[in-house]
C-alpha cells in the first residue's frame, strides 16, 4: 500500500513539473537603484524590512547605549535596601527607569531628528548618512559617561591602536559601547553604595537593641522596615534619588 502512494505521488510531481515551469517569476530579493550622486539607494520593500529588522534590536541599545542601565540597578539596589521585598514591583521599577531615561535621553534624540531622521525622511539624505549622523549624538553622550581608564583597558584588550585616535568622532563603537556600559555599571554600583550606608546602619542599630533585650527569634527586618520607610519618605528620597540620577549625566 505505501509503495502504491509513493507511485502516484511521483506520477503527480511529474505531471506538474510543466506547469512550475510557465509559472510568473517570483519578486527579486533586492533591487538597487542609482542616485543622482553616484551612489545606491535600495527599493522601499527593502528599507522596511530592514527597518523591522532594526526594530528587534531597540531593547538591547536601550539597555547598552542610554541612561538605562544606571538607573534600573540603582533602583533595584534601592528597594533591597528598604528590604520591601516586591514594593514597587517589576514592572514599575521598568517603567520609571524607562521615563527618567527618556526625561534624560531627551537632548539627545531631539539632535538624532533634527540632523539624521527628519532630512532622510525628506529624502536628503542617504541611509548610510543618515546612520552616520544619528550616531554622532550618542556617541558624544556615551563618550561624555565613559572613564578614560575602560577605554584604555578595552583597546589594549583589542590591541587598538589608540595614537591614532585623535578626535571623539574617531573612536570605533565597537570600543566605545562595552567601555560604556562598564562605566556604567561601577558608577550605578557607586551610588547604590551610597544608598545602602543609611539603611545599613538603621538594621545594625535595631539588631543590637534586640540583641541586648533578648528577643533573638525576633527577625530584625521586620522591627527595622517602618523606621527604613519613614526615613526614606521624611528626607524626601524619591525626589531626592530622580533628582541626583538626573543630574548625574550632565554634571
Amino acid at each position: 500500500m505505501t509503495a502504491k502512494r509513493l507511485s502516484w505521488v511521483l506520477l503527480m510531481l511529474v505531471m506538474l513539473a510543466p506547469l512550475a515551469s510557465h509559472a510568473a517569476p517570483g519578486l527579486a530579493a533586492l533591487k538597487m537603484e542609482p542616485t543622482a550622486n553616484g551612489g545606491e539607494t535600495y527599493t522601499v520593500s527593502i528599507q522596511v524590512l530592514a527597518l523591522m529588522t532594526a526594530l528587534t534590536l531597540l531593547p538591547a541599545a536601550l539597555l547598552m547605549m542610554t541612561s538605562f542601565t544606571r538607573i534600573i540597578i540603582v533602583l533595584a539596589i534601592l528597594r533591597q535596601a528598604l528590604g520591601t521585598m516586591q514594593a514597587p514591583s517589576n514592572q514599575i521599577l521598568i517603567g520609571l527607569s524607562l521615563f527618567l531615561t527618556f526625561f534624560i535621553m531627551l537632548p539627545v534624540f531631539n539632535k538624532v531628528n533634527d540632523q539624521a531622521v527628519q532630512p532622510y525622511l525628506h529624502n536628503k539624505i542617504s541611509t548610510d548618512q543618515a546612520l552616520h549622523r544619528a550616531l554622532g549624538p550618542f556617541r558624544g553622550f556615551m563618550l561624555k559617561q565613559t572613564r578614560q581608564s575602560d577605554l584604555e583597558m578595552f583597546a589594549k584588550i583589542s590591541r587598538t591602536n589608540t595614537d591614532k585616535i585623535t578626535k571623539p568622532s574617531q573612536v570605533p563603537f565597537s570600543l566605545l559601547l562595552p567601555s560604556f556600559v562598564t562605566s556604567e555599571l561601577k558608577t550605578a554600583f557607586q551610588i547604590g553604595f551610597l544608598i545602602l550606608i543609611p539603611f545599613l546602619v538603621i538594621d545594625l542599630v535595631v539588631a543590637s537593641l534586640l540583641m541586648s533585650m533578648g528577643m533573638m527569634m525576633l527577625s530584625p527586618m521586620i522591627i527595622s522596615l517602618p523606621f527604613k520607610i519613614m526615613l526614606f519618605v521624611l528626607i524626601n528620597g524619591w525626589s531626592l534619588l530622580m533628582g541626583t540620577l538626573a543630574s548625574s549625566f550632565y554634571s
